[in-house]
């Protein structure tokens, strides 16, 4: 499915998957955080890392068919 993780840099998932773009921005997390992991930036927003990361897939799953 995707090798992107919570260790993954936010501006790397969009590069990678420019489906989850939405999700960043729904969600308000900083998409131009200086390369700053997903953790990082789940952290930031007070959001369940897991539960983004989640999410993000489910985004790259129904985006790939």
């Amino acid at each position: 499915m995707t090798d992107c993780s919570l260790d993954t840099a936010v501006p790397d998932w969009i590069i990678e998957h420019p489906e989850t773009l939405a999700v960043f921005e729904e969600l308000g997390i900083d998409y131009s955080c200086g390369g700053r992991s997903l953790e990082y930036a789940c952290r930031e927003q007070h959001l369940n890392a897991a539960m983004v990361l989640e999410r993000l897939r489910a985004v790259i799953e129904q985006a790939s068919g």
